[in-house]
Formats: structure tokens, C-alpha cells, sequence
């Protein structure tokens, strides 16, 4: 078998190739890709093998593509302009005869109406449509994504976002590279949707509490409307389009896009998922 992973410079992608690696796939049965070789360096000195890929670039996808029957597409990480991308691969790994394709999309993108949601529901529509066997694993929220909020609450004491009382599951990037890993590597995975989540749902209030305890000062969670959300963003510098997004984010949260907890991800890799504060202090570390 031959596993291809495409943004292994990323964060993402490059804690994928590791876990590959940890669970005993040979390096040189791993190709790792991006726009930028250079940015592979580190695992090539692994010994995993190296391409160019880069999702705009068709040439660049079906050369990385030659001898390949696993792919692993991370999703792209620039809102508005991912679907374009997405397709080219799916074209190719149909072209190459690609075995099996494993996409990282967003959680309930089939489902749910939200900021986040539509490109990677066009996606899983396109990877039904081209008949490719494939896994979906719907990726919850980061950990990691809290770093900055918590950054700033060390200096003001508050997190604030406009999610209500929503609910997260949310999960360090390395246990989602971890189950993304053993689906590329077992066999019997292909035709599922699997959302992975981290084993506790958490409030923006538990959120607060877990920075207060890594901060050892107190942090109060500050709930803020739509409207004083996009205003607060506006006024750091963001244009109204991009505000409006991201306050979008915190509405699909407070409308329960999040919510959720069924244990998929820890079943899969054979282990309970971190816990919030102890991925919170090694995201800041």
C-alpha cells in the first residue's frame, strides 16, 4: 500500500505522517505532499517519500498520483476558494484508479447550515459523485483553536464569543491525525462517515474554566449577540465579510453544529482522547 497525504506541511498533515509512522507503516510507503518540497525536509530525512502537489495545479496532482491507491485530502484551508481545489483531486485520484480516498471535512456538513459547512458539503457530494471509494471523517473543533482566546484572557480575564450555551467536542489535532491514520491504514472503513469528536462536550463556560486553570488566574466567559461579535471584530481590523464569518462559526455553535459525543474517534484509536486542559497547556507550551 501506498499512502499519499496531501498540505504534510501543515499542521494537520504533518502529525498524520507521523502517526502513520508510529503505527508502523513503512516511511517509504508514505508520500507526503505539498506546494512546497522544501517544507518537507524534516520528513524526508525519515525516509518518507516527497512530492509537489498543489490543489490548483492539475499537473502537480496526477505526477504525485502516479503509483499511489491511498490518498489522504486534507481539506484546503482558505474558505471560498477550497472546492475548486478538492475537485482537481478527485478528478486525479479517479484518473490514478485511487483504492481509497479519506477526506477531513467539517463536522455534520451534510446536515447542518452553517458558515463552515457548504464547501465541504459540495465536496462530499462531488467524492459521492465520482464514485471513488471513500471514508468522510468530519472533524470537530481544534483544541488548538482556543490557543489565541486564552492568550489574550491571560492579560483581560475574559473569553468572549458569541456561542451561547453551544456545546464542543473538542479534540487535539494529533488525535485526529491518530484516527485518520488507522482509517487509512485498516481495511473496512470505506462507504463510512465518521464524525470524530473528543470523548467530553464542553460549554463556553467549562472552556473559561480550563483557561483559568492553565492561566492560574481567573477567566470569565463574556457572552456576546451576533451583532456585538461582528462590531468587537470590525473594530480589530477584520472587514465586514470576514467578520461576519467568523461570527457565523459562533452561531453554527450556538445552534448545536458542535454538540455531540458517541465515542467514534477513541473506539478507533484504541484510546480515550486527550483532555481539554491537558491539550490546551501543550498547545500554548
Amino acid at each position: 500500500m501506498t499512502i499519499l497525504v496531501t498540505a504534510a506541511s501543515g499542521q494537520l498533515g504533518s502529525l498524520v505522517v507521523d502517526a502513520l509512522l508510529r503505527r508502523g507503516a513503512p516511511a517509504d510507503s508514505i508520500v507526503a505532499t505539498a506546494r512546497d518540497t522544501a517544507k518537507l525536509a524534516a520528513l524526508a530525512e525519515r525516509g518518507v517519500r516527497t512530492a509537489e502537489l498543489d490543489y490548483e495545479r492539475p499537473d502537480t496532482i496526477a505526477a504525485a498520483l502516479d503509483g499511489v491507491d491511498t490518498v489522504l485530502l486534507v481539506s484546503g484551508s482558505e474558505p471560498g476558494k477550497r472546492l475548486a481545489g478538492h475537485r482537481n483531486v478527485i478528478d486525479a485520484a479517479v484518473a490514478a484508479g485511487v483504492a481509497k480516498l479519506v477526506y477531513t471535512s467539517a463536522p455534520k456538513a451534510t446536515t447542518f447550515d452553517w458558515a463552515l459547512g457548504a464547501e465541504h458539503r459540495a465536496t462530499e457530494e462531488a467524492i459521492a459523485a465520482s464514485g471513488l471509494p471513500a471514508v468522510i471523517v468530519r472533524n470537530n473543533w481544534y483544541v488548538e483553536n482556543y490557543v489565541a482566546d486564552v492568550q489574550r484572557a491571560a492579560d483581560s480575564g475574559v473569553i468572549a464569543a458569541s456561542a451561547g450555551d453551544g456545546l464542543v467536542a473538542a479534540v487535539t489535532r494529533a488525535d485526529l491525525a491518530d484516527g485518520a491514520a488507522v482509517v487509512l491504514l485498516e481495511d473496512g472503513h470505506l462507504g463510512r462517515v465518521y464524525e470524530f469528536g473528543g470523548d467530553v462536550e464542553l460549554s463556553y463556560d467549562d472552556i473559561a474554566a480550563a483557561a483559568a486553570e492553565v492561566l492560574g488566574r481567573e477567566v470569565a466567559y463574556a457572552r456576546l449577540s451576533t451583532e456585538e461579535h461582528v462590531a468587537a471584530l470590525e473594530a480589530v481590523g477584520l472587514d465586514a465579510s470576514t467578520a461576519g464569518f467568523v461570527a457565523g462559526l459562533d452561531t453554527g455553535i450556538r445552534e448545536g453544529v458542535l454538540a455531540g459525543v458517541d465515542g467514534t474517534l477513541s473506539r478507533l484509536i484504541g484510546r480515550p482522547t486527550t483532555p481539554f486542559v491537558e491539550g490546551l497547556r501543550s498547545a500554548l507550551a
